[in-house]
């Protein structure tokens, strides 16, 4: 499997996860019992798995080559397209952990918070995966030179070595299925 197959599985594992987290604000917003540390769950899901696995090869691998090898719109794409829209991730996941917060601290109102935030990540993620997976990784594939193709694939495999050594995969591959049932 090359590194732009590996980040395109990496988004079906990330896709999981968002239906959970839609199902998770439904059960807020019926206000039907939710064990809201299960949102902590989510948060770690995302800020470790999605974020720091995921979008750090995207950050510090692909999106970096790309600027430097391809230039022109690639530029515009990545800093103004797509590090925006992972930093607004960033942002709903630190405005969902404070809605958690203020509803531990008997803030009732806090849960328009919560799901505000949390649906607002799920629609964003859904139509940066899109882009990603649709125009973003073709334009690097058909745009990149095959060396640097090579050595992104050599580094994601790297990086992936190191992640399977660390049970990262397996952790949040099995978050996601305990969540899933949680929320059947």
């Amino acid at each position: 499997m090359n590194s732009i197959e590996l980040m395109v599985n990496e988004h079906k594992n990330i896709k999981h996860m968002l239906v959970v987290i839609r199902k998770y604000c439904f059960k807020v917003l019926k206000n039907e019992q939710v064990d809201y540390n299960d949102f902590y769950k989510i948060i770690n899901f995302v800020r470790n798995y999605a974020d720091k696995h995921h979008h750090g090869k995207e950050e510090d691998y692909l999106f970096n080559r790309m600027i430097e090898e391809i230039k022109g719109p690639t530029e515009k794409l990545v800093k103004q397209g797509m590090l925006v829209e992972h930093d607004l991730g960033r942002l709903y996941m630190q405005n969902l952990e404070k809605a958690l917060k203020a509803l531990e601290n008997g803030e009732e109102e806090a849960k328009i918070d919560i799901i505000a935030n949390a649906v607002s990540y799920t629609d964003l993620l859904y139509r940066h995966i899109e882009k990603e997976d649709d125009v973003v990784y073709k334009f690097a594939e058909r745009n990149l030179s095959k060396e640097t193709l090579k050595k992104l694939d050599e580094d994601c495999e790297r990086i992936e070595k190191e992640a399977r050594e660390k049970g990262i995969q397996d952790k949040y591959k099995n978050l996601i299925h305990e969540l899933e049932e949680k929320v059947k």
